[in-house]
This record gives C-alpha cells, structure tokens and sequence, in this order.
C-alpha cells in the first residue's frame, strides 16, 4: 500500500497502485459545468493529470497556478487538477485566479479518479481527499511520469513533471 505524509504523520492511500508503465485508466470527474471530464486512455494530446486535496489551500492553489504558466506554450499537452472540492468552487477559483490554460475537475462524487490513480488518502486527518500527485500519460496512454508527493503540504517537481511531457511528444 502507498503512503504519503501530511505534517509528517503518515497516511495510506487507498485505490490501485500505478506505475510508470502502467496504461493510465480512465476515470471520470465532474467539471465546472457539471459535465463528465474524462481523464486517462489513449487520447490525441500528452495528459497531465494532477490530483490535489482542494484548491482552497496555499499549496493547491500555488501548484494549480504554477502549472497553469508552465503549460502555456505545451500546446501538445492536455492538463487536468482534480480536487474534492465542489464545482462551483473550483469554477470560482479559476475565474478569480485567471486559470485558463488547464481544466479543473471536481472528484467529490465517487472519488473515481481517486481510486482509479490509487491517491485517495484513507486516514488522518484528511482522509477522503486526494493525495498531492502528478501523473504524465503519452498519447497511448501509458504512465510515462509518476510522483506522489511524499508530503502533502509541499509543492511537486514542476522540472521533472514538465521534462516528462516533453519526452513524450
């Protein structure tokens, strides 16, 4: 069973547990306009495919910035932050953060995404959410990048995120 850390108490993570190699399930999240996101498969464009506890954090809100400037100019790239936060929320912050360059999905439901990506954390204090992870997934749909954030309240590697797509064109 995977673990991640949240101020340095360990949690379990619960769902399968995916690898690079791994083809990247496909999993459905609710997005802003309550419509399915699909996330995982085979699909035209590279994936990025971010799961985060909830975009009202510092932290969450920092990544999802970040990666929102970094993705910019990776027009091959499909980027995607799954949190447990509401819709109308996630919608919210991304009209007041000025997110335009990658979609947010909301995973409250049935925490698919979740479990699909083997992310959701099963205790502590947070548990039903989903861990700090990124996972990067060529146009066939394999796992070609995989962190879970050892510690939920610090950033992931962007550097390494980010080389991983561009190997993957």
């Amino acid at each position: 069973m995977q673990t991640t850390m949240f101020k340095g108490s360990s949690v379990k993570l619960a769902g399968n547990e995916l690898n690079v190699g791994d083809k990247a399930p496909i999993a459905i999240a609710t997005g802003v306009d309550l419509g399915d996101v699909e996330v995982g498969g085979a699909k035209d464009k590279i994936q990025l495919i971010i799961t985060v506890p909830s975009l009202d954090t510092a932290t969450c809100a920092a990544e999802t910035r970040k990666f929102n400037t970094d993705v910019n100019s990776l027009d091959i790239c499909e980027t995607t932050v799954i949190s447990m936060d509401l819709p109308f929320a996630a919608d919210r912050f991304c009209s007041t953060e000025g997110i335009e360059n990658l979609s947010v999905a909301s995973d409250y439901i049935n925490k698919d995404v979740s479990r699909a990506y083997g992310v959701l954390m099963e205790d502590n204090k947070l548990k039903g959410l989903s861990a700090r992870a990124v996972f990067v997934v060529d146009r066939s749909g394999t796992i070609v990048y995989k962190e879970i954030v050892p510690e939920v309240t610090a950033e992931p590697n962007y550097e390494a995120a980010l080389d991983a797509i561009k190997e993957a064109r």
